[in-house]
């Protein structure tokens, strides 16, 4: 063995062992305990970024650790293959999206093989092949029938940059979350999942994932869902038979309800003006509306704008005529996008009021004052007495709001509700590279699903890429021609495909197993693994991927696929990596290449960094200095084994020589720690302190060893030390493991238990107080005595100062915690 630590030739035969000896392989073993820890799966965009590395470093941490507690680890990789980049980049470039895709995904597996990282590579997924994704056709086949699926004519969030319809929850602030581009609204044919149907479950299962998910991404997710109770109301359209449905929380300010906002994405916006003289202006500040992004539309600064649309409605309690606006703050997509205007009682309606000259009438009294619409200079949006209200005036408004209600259900104009800010979910994506939507459309039989049996239908090579927005794939006659399964007729198969967040709201259980061809997984094999106990991933997911999935579980459930609702027990949401005081990125020029560091300093101490440089789940700030502290630590322990591996003996210990009793119990108090550390808290940072102080304690002790007895007590700390390591830095403690002579895999070997006598601190820190305020604190013996204490405070100056001039008239102590001096009054 050479002398000096050499990283990249350690690391090399390592991996290169484990990988031949299928070390990380792992099978369902019903005579143990299961542990599956996850880590969110990677785009395939070409090279592992530092994100990528702490992330799964945290992981690999977590799974090596628990597999040396004694359980059964599973620990997969796979890709989340289709995708705009893809498609993009082959616009660009003329490389076709898979050959791109299959590409990176062969590099990027070379790079995390180079980490160290505790694959079971055998459960290698791609979203992108046709094994994998024929089963999500499968499932959409089986939701169409369930009706759970439909196609709808709407408005979408549209990004220009990436030509392709968002979801809301792909929105971030009015922006597209993958390039930052502003978006807007087009109307388009979509699919969508029925995600609404479970916003009750996914509420109320939130209360179960208390104790194991960060309440950040729970308070998210509750607000995502937004439920609110209030009253659904009709007003009708004025000289029709129709009405325009409202949602609404306060059904107590009916009465001054004078005119109707609806939002410009609404139908009536198109038809109620047909016919009348603001059909063009309607037309014309719609299509000024749709261009700005929602988030701006509700933003505090923006500029509330309307227009009429020539018709009116009927307050079904008054009977006043309500002039219909359209209302560039209104929301298609909340309640039933239409809003019922109260401008006595709500301050945007009374300034839109103002505005456009519009009536107010006041229906709640503060008490002690007398509000009159004429003057008034706001709206009063607090509680009071009803007036010009009927039969409900003199009541608290709030108290009234039960029997308004009761009285709307009685005219047959309203009923209480539930009403969720969710809506569904619009899966489809005028994209090529995704999973085909598998259904045809027919002029004699409408929309048909495929024959299961016809599944998988195959993505088409051939196509040309051109960015337009519209989807290459309907340019494929041999494609887009098909048959109806149904009548057998022509048809046009849909060329949609799927939003990529379906493929990876169900990932986590085809690796459970993922190899099978004739089914989606096998449940036994999923019975054994699923749900997840530990996944790890960025907070960039709270609402997106993981909403998305705990849907998608349950739909599998409802389906007969799996018997449990959730998917994930536990969730560690890991900080960004930033530099010089913003995230990495390409455009700032503060990007660490993860390749360059493991040339330059080796996997170990790359991941040895990052987990020591910040607890998880905080930001972690990249430092040259920092990295280049971890690989002078890993070359220090180098040096120590090799040290302490030339002493006389082994590390059977037959008895402990007090000189060296300080080692033995720093190194159970360390082995203590680490464990709570790690399989507690996740405070890698912490723990890794722990054993860098137990190493200087072993440098030091190395220097006076004698005999044979203290020198197996050094081997026995240093072997403890290294298996301790193993998780953290797994290619250097295998070779120093080797190099003491010890056989095996640490991946294999038992994690130390601490002795408990050993790990008991050999002393105790002791609040010195003077008239019961705290003055100092000194190490003292464990149960040491009164007399030894108090000789020991009285050495402190600062306690001496506090006591010069007075009397001690009593002294309490409290072993190993506190000694107070009372003195007398002065």
């Amino acid at each position: 063995m050479p002398g000096d630590y050499t990283p990249q030739s350690i690391e090399t035969k390592w991996q290169k062992i484990w990988e031949e000896s299928k070390l990380f392989k792992v099978e369902v073993d019903e005579t143990k305990e299961k542990y599956y820890l996850l880590e969110m799966f990677p785009y395939p965009s070409g090279r592992i970024h530092m994100g990528h590395v702490r992330n799964y470093t945290i992981g690999d941490v977590v799974a090596r650790y628990k597999k040396m507690k004694g359980f059964n680890v599973l620990h997969p990789m796979g890709w989340d293959a289709f995708g705009m980049p893809a498609e993009n980049a082959a616009i660009a470039s003329g490389v076709h999206p898979k050959k791109w895709t299959y590409e990176n995904m062969a590099y990027m597996k070379e790079q995390l093989k180079r980490m160290g990282f505790s694959y079971d590579w055998d459960r290698e997924i791609a979203t992108c092949d046709p094994d994998y994704y024929q089963w999500e056709q499968r499932f959409f086949i089986e939701m169409f029938e369930r009706g759970l699926v439909y196609r709808d004519r709407t408005f979408l969030n549209w990004c220009d940059s990436c030509k392709t319809v968002l979801a809301n929850e792909q929105v971030e602030d009015g922006a597209c979350w993958r390039c930052g581009t502003q978006v807007y609204l087009r109307e388009y044919d979509q699919w969508f999942f029925r995600i609404t149907r479970y916003a009750q479950e996914l509420l109320d299962n939130i209360e179960a994932l208390k104790e194991g998910w960060p309440e950040r991404v729970l308070i998210m997710q509750r607000n995502w869902i937004g439920r609110s109770t209030g009253s659904l109301l009709r007003f009708q359209i004025e000289g029709t038979g129709d009405d325009i449905e409202v949602f609404t929380t306060r059904p107590d300010t009916l009465y001054g309800a004078t005119f109707m906002s609806i939002a410009p994405e609404h139908p009536l916006a198109k038809t109620l003006p047909r016919g009348t003289s603001q059909e063009g202006a309607v037309k014309t500040f719609v299509d000024k509306t749709l261009k700005e992004d929602k988030f701006t539309r509700t933003s505090e600064s923006y500029e509330k704008e309307g227009v009429f649309t020539g018709r009116y409605c009927l307050n079904p309690l008054t009977g006043f005529r309500m002039p219909i606006y359209v209302a560039n703050f209104v929301l298609y997509d909340y309640g039933t996008g239409a809003v019922m205007a109260v401008p006595s009682h709500d301050q945007r309606d009374f300034e839109f009021a103002k505005k456009y000259g519009l009536t107010i009438i006041v229906v709640i009294q503060p008490e002690g004052e007398q509000l009159d619409a004429d003057t008034m200079e706001a709206a009063y949006e607090g509680e009071g007495i009803l007036v010009n209200s009927q039969q409900f005036n003199g009541m608290k408004n709030t108290e009234a709001m039960q029997g308004i209600t009761e009285h709307l259900k009685a005219l047959g104009r309203g009923e209480a509700t539930i009403n969720f800010r969710l809506r569904d979910w619009g899966i489809s994506r005028q994209r090529y590279w995704g999973a085909p939507i598998p259904v045809v459309h027919c002029e004699k039989c409408g929309t048909v699903p495929v024959k299961k049996e016809d599944l998988p239908i195959l993505l088409p090579e051939g196509v040309t890429l051109t960015g337009t927005g519209e989807s290459p794939i309907a340019q494929v006659e041999s494609f887009v021609n098909t048959t109806c399964p149904k009548c057998s007729g022509p048809a046009k198969r849909e060329t949609d495909t799927m939003d990529t967040f379906v493929e990876s709201s169900w990932y986590f259980i085809r690796y459970c197993s993922p190899n099978h061809r004739d089914k989606a997984f096998d449940r036994k094999e999923v019975a054994y693994w699923m749900p997840v106990d530990q996944y790890i991933g960025g907070i960039e997911h709270a609402i997106l991927h993981l909403m998305y999935s705990r849907f998608y579980t349950m739909v599998l459930r409802d389906l007969g696929y799996v018997d449990f609702a959730e998917p994930f027990q536990r969730l560690l949401t890991q900080g960004m990596v930033i530099k010089d005081g913003a995230k990495m990125s390409k455009s700032k020029g503060n990007v660490v290449d993860p390749e360059e560091m493991i040339n330059r300093y080796g996997a170990d101490a790359t991941r040895l960094f990052t987990l020591l440089a910040a607890p998880p789940e905080k930001d972690m700030d990249w430092s040259d200095q920092g990295i280049d502290g971890t690989y002078r630590f890993l070359t220090r322990l180098w040096r120590l084994a090799m040290d302490i591996r030339d002493l006389p003996g082994t590390s059977a210990i037959s008895t402990v020589p007090a000189s060296m009793e300080p080692v033995m119990r720093k190194t159970h108090q360390t082995i203590r720690k680490v464990t709570e550390d790690v399989d507690k808290r996740f405070r890698f940072n912490t723990a890794i302190a722990a054993m860098m102080e137990l190493v200087n304690d072993l440098y030091k002790a190395k220097e006076t060893v004698q005999g044979q007895d203290e020198a197996a007590v050094l081997k026995y700390a240093v072997e403890h030390l290294l298996i301790m390591l193993s998780p953290f830095v797994p290619h250097i403690a295998d070779e120093l493991w080797e190099a003491m002579g010890r056989q095996g895999r640490l991946f294999e070997h038992p994690w130390p238990a601490y002795d408990e006598q050993w790990a008991v601190s050999a002393s105790a820190t002791v609040a010195v107080q003077v008239a019961g305020k705290l003055r100092a604190t000194i190490e003292v013996p464990k149960d040491a005595s009164q007399t030894l204490v108090e000789e020991k405070a009285l050495q402190d100056a600062n306690v001496r100062r506090f006591l010069e001039g007075v009397s001690i008239r009593k002294v309490i102590y409290v072993p190993n915690k506190i000694i107070n001096f009372i003195v007398a009054p002065g």
